[in-house]
């Protein structure tokens, strides 16, 4: 019986031929990575074991960028927590001002590779699925056994197959594949699953977009999101280490526990409406949808071919006048290029505020927390009650061309709305 590429990368893991969906077993982690919120408890946990030197320095990977810059006190106190101690033992720290948000630094700097097993005190981490990793969350204490051993637990999760064929309509992208597969499935579809994308949409799709679904894998309840290693992972990889690495492919005769057949020929582009990323619809089926607040970027939708998709929506038009529009670089480089390719000047032309790079409203941390009845459509990834803000402001998910879309108009609403 063949293996899924998930089963196949943990049992490499566990220096076993295979495992089997449903046990538990010890795996050896490539990296290991926690933030300014997450990291301070980890740390203190760490101490408590007596030693004096995480497992390997080269592989545990600190990034401040939920509350930065600090937005108090106490942020300030969490993120110099963080700093000292990843200065003291000489692990991959990266800095404000010359990082950015934890899932768009780390396959910057050629962290995320293909075969690897990551984990992060983060539920976002499954994004580097996106690279052929076996990539997931775990809570702040089993982080620090991490960084002490090297090593961790899990469950082998089962596999779900999703098989996107059919032609992409222009203007949709993996935001979209993504938010109408959660609304096919739920939040709980693939609860303690890998869902595994594949087919020839994603074939065709941009190393962004895989990045994109990836990251809200956890949004329908996943362990992790994966792909396959192709040449466009290759040249990505390629491109930012020179670092070997092993690629990992499903066997033919895998088995799954399901396989999900999603045609996207007549996908329109698709927002989220409070207060669940499963409650989908079409963007123009929104009728007259007022909004205060639009955010655009975090880990989800903060890189440079979202910030271009934005800018070609807002060039030679301006936000609207009740509403908000912040947009946020995922990172110092994005910001950087975004500079260099006058992205920044069409946001700051059109009425914008360009933000420096943090995680910031996407969590309700700063810069940007909505009031009681504000609505806010954002490129993030959880429109939870009281995720921005006041519990009871409402949070719209979309892909980037809809937010920038949803800004100019003052509205939920499609670029065709702009037309």
């Amino acid at each position: 019986m063949g293996l899924t590429m998930t089963e196949k990368i943990l049992a490499k893991g566990a220096g076993r031929d295979e495992v089997t969906p449903g046990e538990i077993v010890e795996v050896a982690v490539d990296l290991v990575m926690t933030n300014d919120v997450t990291a301070p408890l980890s740390i203190a946990e760490f101490k408590k074991t007596g030693l004096e030197q995480v497992f390997d320095p080269g592989k545990v990977v600190f990034v401040p960028d939920h509350f930065v810059p600090a937005k108090d006190i106490k942020a300030a106190e969490l993120a110099k927590i963080m700093r000292e101690f990843a200065h003291e033992q000489g692990t991959l720290y990266f800095e404000i001002g010359r990082a950015g948000i934890e899932h768009v630094v780390l396959p910057e700097n050629g962290l995320t590779k293909p075969g690897d097993i990551i984990v992060g005190a983060d539920s976002h981490t499954c994004t580097y699925g996106a690279f052929n990793c076996f990539s997931t969350g775990l809570g702040s204490t089993d982080i620090a056994a991490a960084m002490a051993l090297g090593t961790t637990w899990t469950r082998v999760p089962e596999s779900i197959k999703f098989v996107y064929y059919g032609t992409l309509p222009e203007g949709i992208g993996g935001k979209d594949l993504i938010l109408h597969t959660i609304g096919l499935i739920g939040v709980d579809g693939a609860l303690n699953s890998a869902m595994e994308f594949t087919g020839p949409v994603i074939d065709n799709l941009s190393m962004d977009g895989r990045i994109t679904m990836a990251n809200m894998a956890i949004e329908a309840g996943g362990d992790t999101g994966i792909f396959a290693c192709d040449d466009k992972t290759r040249a990505f990889v390629d491109a930012v280490t020179d670092k070997p690495y092993t690629a990992y492919d499903s066997d033919p005769d895998a088995t799954y526990a399901r396989i999900v057949e999603i045609d996207v020929t007549n996908l329109r582009p698709v927002v989220a409406l409070p207060h669940l990323p499963s409650n989908v619809h079409a963007a123009d089926d929104v009728d007259d949808m007022e909004i205060h607040q639009v955010v655009i970027g975090s880990c989800t939708n903060g890189r440079l071919s979202d910030l271009r998709e934005v800018a070609d929506v807002l060039r030679g038009r301006q936000i609207h006048p009740m509403v908000r529009c912040i947009i946020i670089p995922g990172s110092q480089e994005v910001a950087k290029q975004a500079h260099k390719e006058g992205l920044a000047d069409v946001f700051l032309e059109a009425g914008a505020i360009w933000s420096t790079s943090t995680c910031g409203p996407c969590l309700g941390g700063h810069m940007g927390i909505l009031a009681k009845g504000e609505r806010c459509v954002s490129t993030t990834n959880r429109n939870f009650r009281g995720r921005m803000g006041h519990r009871e402001a409402e949070i719209i998910l979309a892909g980037p061309q809809v937010a920038a879309a949803s800004a100019v108009l003052g509205k939920v609403a499609s670029p065709a709305a702009l037309d």
